[in-house]
């Protein structure tokens, strides 16, 4: 518990303090935001302000996590290999936030280039998983369910990596949307894998029981811990009215360590309940797209869905918290489930 609570500590502090120093020279630097040229015209006023934040929540979660293993010792693999994700991510986000600053427009790397990006960190991170962190390559959704994907465990990582990466991109419309709804997220992986952790088949039951090594399960709780202190402390800067965005670098980063927890974790499915409205955000998005080109109209006034109440009237500091209290709302729901497993099969009996 120690070490949780410094790596959530200490990536706070990073964040906190080193925020203001990013924004001054990122202002410096000409690394501002580019703004939709079809999005709300209540956003134009926020061209310009410094992005690719996403680099001081990477440093906080780094720093969280280092000064969480001055306290526990040597890092673990999984744990290792699940940051990997998450930095790799993020640095296909920056390459895509640079092109953006350095063209001067709203778009950045090709979706094709995107993809290709993170399928690479897919293969890469499922080698990884699976040759040196022993992750197994069973479906799971609130631990392993016995259905053995095989090879196609590669495609199935691509898919949670990518799906998870792009729906924090999505979301990221509005000033500490992403960023609130996420510590929600991080703060229930830091609440699985101690659970785990304290319910590992070392002690029992053995039908409620968590097959994972400790220092695994711990490891992943020091990792979700840093990622909810770091990004709470980059709120701070990110609030409505936000000084900082944390750009395709944040995004892409975050919503890759999210899904690279879930299948460290084995709750590969239960992230979607977790991340219910990152899932709602893109199925607005995938919805808007079928109907428009489909049947040439639109369901939305405008996608992502946060847009489209935007355009019926709400301020955006409304549909913010709104959004924030359903995100709370799924991962109290997720958390349940994931309990309710656990008493099903005789836990705490």
């Amino acid at each position: 518990m120690r070490g949780i609570l410094a790596a959530a500590a200490v990536g706070l502090l990073v964040t906190l303090l080193g925020t203001p120093l990013a924004i001054r020279a990122f202002r410096l630097w000409g690394w501002g935001q580019r703004i939709r040229e079809d999005g709300p015209h209540t956003h134009l006023e926020k061209m310009g302000t410094p992005t690719m934040g996403g680099l001081v929540i990477l440093l906080g979660i780094l720093g969280g996590y280092g000064a969480a293993h001055v306290v526990l010792g040597d890092a673990s693999a999984i744990g290792l290999t699940v940051l990997f994700a998450g930095l790799a991510l993020g640095a296909l986000g920056f390459l895509d936030d640079y092109l953006k600053v350095r063209h001067r427009r709203s778009l950045g790397l090709s979706k094709s280039g995107k993809i290709l990006g993170q399928a690479i960190v897919a293969v890469a991170f499922s080698a990884l998983a699976v040759r040196v962190a022993h992750v197994p390559t069973e479906l799971s959704i609130f631990r392993e369910t016995g259905i053995e994907l095989g090879a196609l465990f590669v495609l199935w990582v691509f898919v949670i990596l990518a799906s998870s990466s792009n729906a924090v991109n999505i979301t990221d419309g509005l000033d500490g949307l992403a960023s609130g709804s996420s510590i929600f997220v991080f703060s229930a992986y830091v609440f699985i894998a101690f659970w785990q952790f304290r319910h590992t088949c070392v002690a029992g039951p053995p039908q409620a029981c968590y097959p994972v090594r400790l220092e695994d399960a711990l490891d992943l709780a020091v990792i979700a811990g840093a990622a909810a202190g770091a990004v709470a402390g980059f709120l701070w800067w990110n609030a409505a009215p936000a000084r900082i965005f944390m750009g395709d670098t944040g995004a892409l980063a975050l919503g890759g360590l999210m899904g690279a927890l879930a299948i460290a974790t084995r709750t590969q499915l239960l992230l979607v309940v977790l991340g219910g409205l990152f899932v709602i955000e893109t199925a607005s998005v995938i919805i808007q797209v079928i109907a428009f080109r489909g049947f040439g109209r639109r369901v939305f006034r405008m996608s992502p869905i946060h847009h489209h109440f935007e355009l019926a009237g709400w301020p955006e500091f409304t549909v913010i918290v709104r959004f924030w209290i359903i995100a709370g709302i799924w991962v109290a729901v997720g958390l349940g489930l994931f309990y309710y497993d656990f008493i099903a099969r005789g836990g705490l009996g």
